[in-house]
């Protein structure tokens, strides 16, 4: 493979709203040429997790609204960040009304505060046809709130940008009037998708179910955590009745695969339905999307290839594309909701270097061309 080093330039500074656990800020800064300032996160487990592994950045942890109307926002190059998708997500009942869904107004609040030459914003593929992104979108028209910016926006799946799994999302690429418009970030890995088995096989089993009771201490918060990605290598204790579920569910099977006497009632009663529940992960396939209960067998086809387990907290963050040297702070509960929530680091990494190439003057012809002039052309990325 060749190798290539990116052009020097003046370092782009980054504001991370909705940061989580920092998946979509350490994607996006991985190609280099990026320094995270700040960040907002309500969710004090995952601001902890954002300040551990980003400890230059300044975190405020609370909602946004809180932060708007207390702090000075920075002026800053890249703003990115993922407003939480419940409100609309096809995963539960839709609400309209949903108060979360009314958080990219904030987003665009900080925007105009902020004055970024580019923004980044991440959410559920159903996001597109929502009535929060057609409000985004008239806010670009002439006087509107965004007038200065525009955006692109398409569904994208993640597999295809080099993550090890399926993981389809809505991303915005959006810049100011004045600064080049980045080329979409090219397909890198179509046909040729990263496996289970690359990410996962060969691990360890684990040898214990119980979560240590370390702690971490964060701008003088104490909670549990402390725990890098490597580190997460912990079992789960299951009932008899699990254990014989999984015992008789084969290589790629599912629920479907079990017999009457071991399954649900409900289960016996909906003969159709999602093939996923219960179901073991193909070792030749990216995985399904990680989702917050990854840990849970019910949840989705979440269960090891091979062993009688569920994924461990290690094999799912490795699946989101984290290094086994993040550190992770919280409950194991807490943990696995920012695990589940972040953005594969493949994909932000393929959105940061078309904003690289549109900083450096290039034209807008999307990664295929930065790649070829970084000459990464054939990497896996």
């Amino acid at each position: 493979m060749t190798t290539g080093t990116p052009p020097a330039a003046e370092t782009l500074t980054v504001l991370d709203l909705f940061a989580g656990a920092g998946g979509l800020s350490a994607g996006v800064t991985s190609p280099g040429g990026f320094r995270s300032i700040a960040a907002v996160e309500m969710d004090r487990a995952a601001a902890a997790t954002y300040k551990l592994n980003h400890p230059g950045t300044e975190v405020f942890a609370g909602p946004i609204q809180e932060w708007l109307d207390q702090y000075d926002v920075p002026s800053v190059d890249v703003i990115v960040g993922g407003p939480p998708c419940q409100g609309f997500s096809t995963l539960g009942k839709q609400d309209a009304e949903d108060e979360r869904n009314a958080l990219w107004y904030e987003y665009a609040k900080t925007i105009v505060r902020a004055q970024p030459k580019w923004f980044v914003v991440e959410n559920v593929a159903s996001f597109m046809k929502s009535e929060q992104f057609a409000l985004f979108r008239r806010a670009t028209s002439p006087g509107g709130m965004l007038e200065d910016w525009s955006f692109s926006a398409r569904v994208v799946n993640a597999a295809d940008y080099g993550s090890f799994q399926a993981r389809k999302r809505a991303i915005l690429i959006g810049h100011r009037e004045d600064v080049p418009a980045p080329g979409w970030p090219a397909p890198t890995h179509v046909g040729r998708h990263r496996t289970v088995a690359e990410a996962i096989r060969g691990l360890p089993e684990p040898e214990t179910d119980v979560w240590p009771t370390r702690t971490v201490t964060v701008n003088g918060d104490t909670m549990p955590g402390g725990l890098a990605t490597d580190e997460l290598q912990i079992g789960r204790h299951y009932r008899q009745l699990s254990l014989e579920r999984f015992a008789v569910i084969p290589y790629g099977g599912n629920r479907f695969d079990l017999p009457d006497d071991l399954k649900a009632p409900c289960w016996r009663k909906h003969t159709s339905g999602s093939g996923d529940v219960m179901g073991r992960l193909h070792w030749d396939r990216p995985s399904v999307t990680i989702r917050t209960e990854f840990f849970k067998p019910e949840k989705g086809r979440y269960l090891h290839p091979e062993s009688h387990r569920v994924i461990t907290h290690r094999e799912a963050a490795i699946l989101q594309g984290f290094p086994g040297d993040y550190v992770w702070a919280g409950t194991r509960e807490q943990v696995a909701r920012q695990i589940g929530n972040a953005v594969p680091l493949e994909l932000g990494a393929a959105v940061g270097r078309a904003i690289l190439a549109a900083h450096q003057g290039w034209p807008a012809e999307g990664e295929g061309l930065f790649a070829t002039r970084w000459g990464l052309i054939g990497s896996a990325v």
